[in-house]
């Protein structure tokens, strides 16, 4: 049974930074992809980022480019998500997915794709 869990959620100012953290176990790490959503209050959840298996392509939400960050370390069975600049519309809960179908370069976008999912890690940013 694959287990996703988030954590380094939190409350942060307006131009701020946080490192969200995602740790992976009952599976086999190092062949998902990974992937960061988001959901806002009221709103759908939406696609943050994504990495491939070996770490060496990833895909950005266009809005979020250049802010955001997505990285893993698969010796640690871990994917981080690093945002600079926060705004209060980056306010959501962040999740962590992974997709368990073996890409090679190919980089996942829509939640379908995804296989496993964290609980969630609430982000809030004042303004």
């Amino acid at each position: 049974q694959v287990q996703l869990v988030e954590s380094g959620g939190g409350l942060v100012q307006a131009g701020g930074s946080l490192r969200l953290s995602c740790a992976s176990s009952g599976g086999t790490f190092i062949i998902y992809t990974m992937g960061w959503f988001r959901q806002a209050p009221g709103k759908e959840r939406e696609f943050v980022a994504a990495i491939s298996r070996s770490g060496g392509n990833t895909y950005y939400a266009d809005s979020l480019k250049g802010r955001f960050t997505i990285s893993r370390e698969n010796a640690k069975n871990s994917v981080y998500l690093q945002m600079n600049s926060l705004k209060p519309e980056d306010t959501a809960v962040y999740f962590c997915a992974a997709d368990r179908t073996i890409h090679s370069m190919y980089v996942p976008r829509a939640e379908y794709e995804y296989d496993y999912w964290g609980q969630g890690t609430q982000v809030t940013v004042s303004s």
